[in-house]
Parts: structure tokens; sequence; C-alpha cells
């Protein structure tokens, strides 16, 4: 569940959560090990920070560029906005919510994070990407039998259509952002933004899946097999349903924030001017 956090909504107003569900919200985040993988999303945002630099900017704005998108990218403002937006998306349910602690605090919800964790840590070096690629490919030749249960757990969590669609809507934040902060001369259709967007989702559903399985073979692939069945039977289950849908709506919040203010932060390189 923990893949590539990406927009599933943009800047929705969240409700206000309840103290007894901030509580549970925060207890479940730290079994998530939310700060570890913070530090995770802050090194590929700069690492995305650079692309941005050499394919949309032509390599202008230098060290400025560097500090704006290290500050969007500030792993204490993420958390504490993932943390608001997490409480307000997770059931206010009991059972269901102490199902959900129950699982991720057992040694295999752990060992699962964990592992989840250090493989998208590992991500981070293009020769590791290359070598995961060049896994999963052998384990296609060979017929692995791991690759069905991959398939099931990407299926069973809407893991590839979610990313897409978040993606999607992440380039349309993108769009607004740099189209309010004066990048088009005038401002942007939001008819042209959404046309540009939607011309853009055969690619993004490749390179999804182009990172997706590689991800989930390097993470999984050593993990007991007794320890996938039961990820697999929790992420079944009503319980697992829930925690994957608030994850994914609560990370749709803050890489909103982040795709608007990056287009924002693009806009003025080009402009030449501090926004």
């Amino acid at each position: 569940m923990l893949l590539r956090p990406v927009a599933l909504a943009l800047a929705l107003v969240l409700p206000a959560a309840l103290p007894a569900q901030a509580a549970d919200a925060a207890r479940i985040a730290e079994l998530l090990r939310m700060g570890e993988l913070m530090d995770v999303l802050r090194q590929e945002g700069i690492a995305y920070g650079k692309d941005l630099q050499a394919e949309l900017l032509g390599g202008a704005g230098g060290a400025r560029w560097d500090r704006m998108v290290e500050l969007i990218y500030d792993p204490d403002t993420l958390r504490r906005q993932f943390d608001q937006a997490f409480a307000a998306e997770l059931p206010a349910d009991g059972p269901e919510t102490e199902a959900i602690a129950a699982f991720l605090g057992s040694d295999q919800g752990q060992r699962t994070i964990v592992l989840e964790i250090e493989a998208r840590r590992a991500l981070l070096d293009p020769a590791v990407e290359d070598a995961a690629r060049l896994t999963l490919d052998r384990m296609r030749e060979d017929r692995d039998p791991l690759l069905d249960d991959l398939q099931r757990f990407a299926e069973v969590n809407d893991l590839v259509e979610s990313n897409v669609i978040g993606a999607l809507n992440a380039n349309l934040a993108f769009y607004r952002g740099m189209s309010e902060a004066g990048a088009f001369g005038t401002a942007m259709p939001e008819e042209d933004m959404l046309a540009e967007v939607w011309s853009q989702e055969d690619d993004i559903r490749a390179e999804t899946v182009d990172w997706l399985f590689p991800f989930l073979s390097l993470a999984y692939s050593p993990l007991p097999r007794a320890d996938f069945d039961a990820y697999l039977a929790f992420s079944e289950s009503d319980a697992g349903q829930r925690l994957n849908r608030a994850i994914f709506g609560a990370f749709g919040q803050v890489f909103a924030r982040v795709s608007h203010d990056l287009g924002r932060a693009a806009a003025g390189v080009l402009a030449g001017q501090d926004l």
C-alpha cells in the first residue's frame, strides 16, 4: 500500500477530525512509519525537481530553484499535512480502526512496512531500479508464481488505476499553479489544461506499470510466504480497503498542494522572478 503516493483529489476542504479519530490516525501513521517515508519522499521530490529543471526549465533556476524545491518537499510540512488529511480520511469506526492497528502493529505487518520503505529508498538509485526491472524480466521468463500474487495484490488495491488517476490530477494541479502564476501569459482555460492532461494518460499508465511491478517484486520477494499471504488477506478485508483509501486520499491532499506549488515555482523561474 505504501507506493507512490499521488494526488487523487485536488484542494478539497477537509472536515475537522474528532479528537479520538485524530489520535487513532496518529497511532496508525506511526505504525506505517510515516516519518521514515517522508524522508524518502523528500529525496524523491528533490530528484524530481532536478528533472523539472532540466526538462522544463532548460537548466534555469540554479540554487534558487533547488531551495524552492527543498521548501516544497520539507518533510515536516508534508507530515503535518498528511496527518491532518489522514485523520479526516480514516474511518471513525472503532473495530475497523482496531483491526488496522492490530495488523500493522504485528510482526508480520511491521516486516512488510519496513521492506516497502527500504525498497522505495533503494529505488532512488537508478542502478537499483534497472536491476529490479531485470529481475522482474527474469521472473516473467521463469514464470515465477510470485508474479500472479503481485498482480492480485495490485488489483485488490487498485494500484495501477489509482496511481494513473493520481498522476493525472497532480499534473492538472501543476498546470493550474503555472497558469495562476502567469506562465502562459493569459490564464490557460480549464478545458485546455484538461485536454493536455488527458493526452498524457497512455504514457502515464505505461510509466506507472514500469515503476510499480519492479517495486512490488523488490519489496515483497524477501517477505516470507506466510507474511505475504497475511498481507494480501488484510488488503482484501474491509479494514485493509478502508486503510488503502485513507492513505491514497490523504496523500492526494498533500500532493495536490505539492504539485500546485511546484507549478507556481516553475512559473516564477520561467518569468525570472520570485513568486
